[in-house]
């Protein structure tokens, strides 16, 4: 079931199945959602009410139904329904505290990490490439020391979004500290990664960003490293020379997209 009502009422003969049998099959299914099950039948033993709660049924009413009894029951069931739904709404919170960046809106650390790993090692199970780029926001520290943290803040929001803007749907990327980006492009050829670096480094130089009272220029500094498949699938050594391509291009002038060395002469 695609997309089950919140609240179902089940006879227990229908044609094909029965209700409980239908019941049974509702819970196997496991949908997301849980949906509360009356079933209605004129069988009243002991043993037929169990029959019936053991297939999964919330509620159990003997026919001829009392409208006023069944109205009651329904309204137990619509609580049960509004409590799930709460705790689903509580859970998902959890989940985007604990995996998204409060500021920017995208992954965090721990989960930009998490995903890195998660790529690198399906790169390395099905030997296909895929880059990696360390980026940083270029003397980020004077924006805030000339403009304000809310200007530092809003240019970290307009960063991530323009950033966002250039990856593919199956692209990651994720706020890695302070004023740094972690981009992972899955599936791209070693010759392609540079570019894709550059489309994000002139996303961000090219249009002044509005900060409060005004608008500024930012650049950005990225530092790119490739994976290829037979290498050793070491996510902080991945990670370690894509931070030292970054150097490179900070000590180079800044705005500006490094390669890391080969790995045959970095010495990784």
């Amino acid at each position: 079931v695609d997309d089950p009502p919140p609240l179902a009422i089940l006879d227990w003969m229908m044609p094909e199945l029965t209700g409980p049998e239908v019941c049974s099959e509702l819970r196997f299914q496991q949908t997301k959602k849980y949906m509360y099950i009356i079933i209605l039948s004129s069988r009243t033993e002991k043993s037929d009410v169990i029959s019936g709660m053991q297939s999964g049924a919330d509620d159990y009413l003997d026919k001829p139904v009392d409208v006023h009894e069944l109205q009651v029951r329904l309204r137990a069931g619509r609580r049960i329904i509004e409590l799930q739904e709460e705790l689903i709404a509580a859970r998902e919170e959890l989940r985007v505290q604990a995996t998204i960046d409060s500021l920017t809106g995208v992954n965090n650390r721990a989960n930009i990490m998490n995903i890195t790993g998660r790529e690198l090692s399906r790169a390395a199970r099905s030997e296909k490439p895929f880059g990696l780029v360390m980026s940083d926001v270029d003397k980020f520290k004077s924006i805030n020391d000339n403009y304000g943290h809310p200007a530092g803040d809003a240019v970290l929001k307009q960063v991530a979004e323009r950033v966002k803007s250039c990856l593919r749907e199956y692209d990651s990327m994720g706020r890695f500290g302070g004023e740094e980006f972690l981009v992972i492009f899955t599936e791209i050829a070693p010759e392609h990664v540079q570019g894709a670096a550059e489309r994000i480094r002139k996303a961000v130089a090219e249009t002044p960003m509005k900060i409060p009272n005004s608008e500024i220029t930012v650049t950005m500094s990225l530092g790119v490293v490739t994976y290829m498949p037979g290498e050793a699938a070491d996510k902080e050594a991945l990670i370690a020379r894509a931070d030292a391509a970054l150097y490179q291009a900070k000590e180079g002038g800044r705005n500006q997209v490094v390669m890391a060395d080969p790995i045959s002469s970095s010495g990784t």
